[in-house]
């Protein structure tokens, strides 16, 4: 018996759970094919993202909502997670701004509905197969104030810009007052005290809340061709 067909004999005491995964590639591969298909119809656009906990009426909810409008209005396509709070804002500027509207949603045990200001929608199971659709059709990251999810992208953004296994795009980080002890932390800790970044890494993101510097910025950026991943 050779080795590989060692691997492949059936072994009864592994859980029939784990002897099917291998059939789980077939959804995953589901997932990405109406992924790519559907961000390859809207094009490249802006990521945001934040929280789903703020309403109508908060400051942050409105300063996303402005700066997608005035994206959308100079023909930028709006990306989020397709939820509420920052991703319900962002939407509904973009529909204002008479602009593409795109929701990549979650499917999650507590179930998050997606907002009514979507023109191009899709669920996803997985999120690594989602996150693939924030980063590889994008051409900027808005990160809005948030939580554990929000950060998450905000450093996954950072890890694969500094390692370059993607092209340098603009981040931002729209929110100073909420942003400024974290950003704080970062060059005096992880750069000056640990020396754990590079003095050259905090040049990775824009911390603003201005959406005419973000609008701008965004303009004067000339994408790469979308990252190979």
């Amino acid at each position: 018996m050779g080795v590989s067909d060692r691997f492949i004999e059936r072994d009864d005491s592994i859980p029939s759970s784990l002897r099917d995964e291998p059939w789980r590639i077939f959804r995953i591969m589901g997932e990405f094919v109406d992924g790519f298909e559907m961000m390859a119809r809207v094009g490249p656009g802006v990521s945001i993202f934040g929280s789903a906990r703020v309403h109508e009426g908060d400051r942050y909810y409105e300063l996303a909502r402005e700066t997608a409008r005035r994206l959308a209005q100079v023909g930028q396509t709006i990306i989020t997670g397709g939820g509420p709070g920052i991703m319900e804002a962002a939407n509904r500027g973009a529909v204002e701004g008479g602009g593409k509207s795109v929701g990549v949603n979650i499917v999650l045990p507590f179930e998050q509905k997606a907002n009514p200001y979507l023109t191009h929608f899709l669920n996803f199971r997985y999120f690594f197969v989602r996150k693939v659709m924030f980063v590889k059709y994008a051409r900027a990251f808005i990160i809005m104030p948030g939580g554990f999810g929000t950060m998450d992208e905000f450093f996954e953004s950072m890890t694969l810009i500094q390692t370059e296994k993607i092209p340098g795009f603009p981040v931002f980080l729209m929110g100073t007052d909420y942003w400024s002890g974290l950003m704080d932390w970062v060059r005096d800790v992880m750069l000056k005290r640990e020396r754990f970044i590079s003095p050259e890494d905090p040049d990775l993101w824009t911390l603003t809340d201005d959406p005419e510097e973000v609008v701008a910025k965004v303009l004067d950026f000339t994408p790469a061709p979308p990252p190979d991943i």
